[in-house]
């Protein structure tokens, strides 16, 4: 019996971001559902056999065709972020320390789509080219 469309998309999410809750919320409709109910949801799913095999195939194929495992990927992180430390520049043993907590899904970005008026819309050109004919008389 094949996935559902939202079950494959659920799959290839968790695949993707490597956080089932995530994958979940963005996979369905749950945006009234509280996190320990998301949780749970997404606990449910990757214990059902038809999407555990799928998430098995996906992450065979992902391995085969990257030829790289999340574990090879850390690894070179956490040397990466060692090596900084040793040549004393913290900004780089940051940015390892962040791209492993990406890779393990702990962080994600997060897009703010209001305008600043606080409307959904983007500003039109003419509220555009209005602010700059104001900022140049200034």
């Amino acid at each position: 019996m094949a996935l559902t469309p939202k079950q494959e998309k659920f799959c290839q999410l968790f695949i993707e971001l490597g956080n089932a809750s995530e994958a979940y919320r963005q996979s369905y409709d749950a945006v009234r559902m509280k996190d320990a109910t998301v949780n749970r949801k997404a606990k449910e799913l990757t214990d059902n056999g038809k999407i555990a095999a799928r998430l098995d195939q996906l992450r065979a194929h992902h391995a085969e065709r990257h030829d790289m495992t999340v574990d090879d990927i850390a690894k070179m992180l956490i040397e990466d972020r060692e090596f900084a430390r040793q040549c004393e520049t913290p900004g780089a043993a940051v940015s390892a320390s962040m791209g492993l907590a990406k890779l393990y899904g702990h962080l994600r970005e997060r897009v703010d789509h209001t305008s600043s008026d606080g409307s959904m819309s983007p500003p039109s050109l003419a509220d555009f080219y209005g602010g700059l004919a104001k900022e140049h008389k200034e």
